[in-house]
């Protein structure tokens, strides 16, 4: 029922429903469906809050529980690329002088293995079968043996691109697939990746005849975790120990031992390093998402911890304290994946330990600006890499740059 009501000349209808108070209770109303509407935001963003927080707090959890997890990340093993490559048929590649073999250097593991010969024999090669590849190792042309970085294969572009510098610069090259990499069998492990470079390395030597040998590490994760170079420091260490053993037994008094009764035909002839890191577990504090735990109390323990029940410190750091054999480095200063400053710090190490021997001509280090933008995987891309290489393993009683390091790009 509505009332018409005259005040001061005016008129005014009333809804007689309506009672004194009413307006108030409008406007509680509509504050009300206001506040509700927005409720379920704040709950969602609370909600998202409080996940990343669980994550936050568990994934260490996790991996303290399960340390194989990290293992897997930093391997990367499981990314076999690239894809719908067959790797028994590096010609599909543009490798038309390479040999695709097998080797079995324990029971139950085979390692995939490409043979790449000079340009200069690319003739030569064309239906060429194992034996005459074998023989081709004792013509005296260097011999590099190129153990590349996670994630994927010997078939990757920059690590087919490198191969095919090296072999128009007049090297052969042999590419291995690790344990567990590419078409090689078994699962990958710190020891057991540094037994398939040493085996490569043996089966190598003893059809090199007089001809060099050199290891060539590139980093063990491409996948921003990081240096299969720690396979190389660790081979080539190893290889010493032996040959310093052999020496000591054929030695009247093995305290008279020094480096020039090394085994000549044994003993590593040079190591390159291309963007190396001190050790796995430096290299992993410093990636991107351990970063973010930093400040969590315990959080370096917690990592050393996981690192040492994965048995993965790939300690390039203490393996260059005792490594004698001539080093090279290799590292961009806009490494986006293993930072500058580890290869900086890897070089004086070496230079410090070389010293002990008046070799630390033996040592060099070449870097790239950040310019050039070569960051971790186009090292290759530099014009006068053969030429640094080339320097490097001619020269093994000089020294190859007037100060042992160069920057390239200034």
């Amino acid at each position: 029922m509505r009332k018409t009501v005259d005040t001061d000349n005016e008129t005014k209808t009333v809804d007689s429903k309506e009672t004194p108070g009413s307006e108030k209770k409008k406007s509680y109303c509509k504050l009300n469906t206001v506040t509700s509407e927005r409720s379920p935001g704040l709950s969602i963003l609370k909600k998202m809050i409080l996940l990343q927080c669980t994550v936050y707090i568990s994934l260490p959890v996790i991996l303290c529980l399960f340390p194989w997890i990290l293992g897997h990340v930093v391997c990367s093993h499981w990314l076999r690329l690239p894809y719908l490559v067959d790797l028994a048929s590096p010609a599909e590649l543009s490798l038309n002088h390479t040999l695709n073999f097998y080797l079995s250097p324990e029971e139950g593991i085979s390692l995939g293995v490409w043979h790449t010969v000079p340009d200069s024999q690319w003739q030569k090669a064309q239906g060429s079968g194992p034996e005459w590849y074998s023989e081709t190792l004792g013509d005296e042309s260097p011999v590099i043996i190129y153990l590349h970085g996670n994630v994927g294969s010997r078939a990757i572009h920059h690590r087919v691109e490198l191969v095919k510098i090296l072999s128009a610069a007049g090297y052969h090259v042999l590419s291995l697939d690790y344990r567990g990499y590419g078409d090689s069998s078994g699962e990958p492990s710190e020891v057991g990746m540094t037994s398939d470079a040493i085996y490569l390395y043996q089966w190598v030597k003893t059809r090199s005849r007089t001809s060099e040998v050199c290891l060539w590490g590139h980093s063990l994760g491409t996948g921003r975790m990081n240096s299969l170079c720690r396979v190389a420091t660790n081979a080539a260490v190893k290889i010493q120990e032996q040959a310093k053993e052999l020496a000591r037994e054929r030695a009247r008094d093995p305290r008279d031992i020094t480096l020039a009764d090394l085994e000549p035909s044994y003993a590593v002839d040079g190591v390159i390093l291309e963007a190396p890191y001190t050790n796995m577990e430096e290299e992993v504090a410093s990636h991107p998402l351990s970063m973010l735990y930093q400040y969590l109390p315990g959080f370096e323990s917690i990592l050393h911890h996981i690192m040492q029940r994965n048995n993965m410190v790939f300690a390039n750091d203490e393996n260059l304290k005792t490594l004698t054999t001539r080093v090279l480095f290799l590292h961009a200063e806009d490494d986006n994946v293993v930072p500058f400053y580890m290869g900086q710090k890897l070089y004086q190490i070496a230079l410090q330990a070389h010293r002990q021997w008046d070799a630390e001509d033996q040592v060099d280090m070449v870097s790239y600006s950040e310019s050039l933008g070569y960051s971790h995987n186009y090292i290759y891309l530099d014009p006068n890499l053969a030429s640094v290489v080339g320097r490097f393993l001619q020269r093994r009683n000089n020294s190859y740059y007037p100060d042992n390091i160069r920057r390239v790009g200034d």
